[in-house]
């Protein structure tokens, strides 16, 4: 990508405009074909997640249509700084996880989280994101948010 207004454009339009419509093909476009995520919350275990998934890791796709099965999602209030020279981007924001009625967690709360993702790209497209998560509000609660514990 050429310049700041691209990456955001990517970042926020491409990338997190298709998770929020549930478009997952178009979410799996964003990625390189062996592109790997990292989930960090806290003192929880890593979740690793890549599109051809090996010993420890589990399947992307399998993440993304978790993910917009179970949740109407939304992101917001972005903060990014871009590395254009380095491929690289980070983004802080908020999420809301409001629950599909017909969805695995209908019975919980909204959940919202404030998150920075770090985003590695090539050729435009996302070879490697790392996502911090936190839910303040929920604290220590045993609360899901957004994929099954392993």
């Amino acid at each position: 990508m050429e310049n700041r207004a691209a990456y955001i454009e990517f970042i926020e339009h491409h990338y997190f405009g298709n998770v929020t419509t549930g478009d997952i093909e178009r979410v799996m476009d964003c990625f390189v074909d062996n592109a790997k995520v990292v989930i960090r919350h806290g003192d929880l275990p890593e979740r690793r997640f890549a599109s051809s998934p090996r010993s420890g890791q589990d399947n992307l796709l399998n993440f993304y249509q978790h993910l917009c099965d179970n949740y109407a999602c939304w992101f917001g209030d972005f903060q990014h700084t871009i590395d254009i020279d380095a491929q690289r981007a980070s983004s802080r924001f908020r999420v809301r996880l409001n629950p599909r009625p017909d969805g695995l967690y209908s019975k919980f709360p909204v959940q919202q989280l404030s998150n920075c993702n770090f985003f590695e790209f090539t050729n435009g497209r996302i070879k490697y994101m790392l996502i911090y998560y936190a839910n303040s509000i929920n604290g220590n609660d045993e609360k899901p948010t957004g994929y099954p514990k392993t």
